[in-house]
């Protein structure tokens, strides 16, 4: 296998400081949150605006990284699945997929994002649009 390398562009701040305490998905109640990104990424940040949906991959760094099989949801009443088929954060490489929408641009280096599930000083590794499907695509 190939090691690959992967480079920290921000991190999250959130109020969210304990995995006991963050939704099990964004859209499930998470707190506003800031993503504020290092200054060498100005340029990559120019076009996002207040309203845009994108995607935010986060390196989950507190996650267990020899985890296989997981109860979906952490619930024991859902039989053992492996987690290439669930959302768990325990996985090889723990990268985290975050759908959220911009609220706010705080400034050139900080956005302010809705349903990011994710614990304060999560490294960001990407963020990407939402790209929406037409009947001409």
């Amino acid at each position: 296998m190939n090691n690959y390398q992967v480079e920290c562009i921000g991190h999250v701040h959130s109020p969210l400081r304990e995995r006991a305490a963050a939704p099990k998905q964004g859209f499930e109640g998470s707190p506003p949150a800031t993503i504020v990104f290092a200054a060498a990424y100005s340029e990559a940040l120019a076009d996002l605006k207040v309203g845009d949906e994108i995607i935010i991959l986060t390196w989950l760094d507190r996650a267990k990284r020899d985890v296989l099989r997981v109860h979906p949801r952490g619930d024991t009443g859902i039989p053992v699945t492996g987690v290439f088929s669930t959302r768990s954060p325990d996985r090889p490489n723990p990268i985290g997929l975050h759908r959220v929408k911009i609220e706010a641009i705080l400034d050139p280096l900080q956005i302010q994002v809705c349903d990011l599930e994710a614990l304060d000083r999560t490294p960001v590794i990407d963020v990407k649009p939402v790209l929406k499907r037409s009947a001409d695509a």
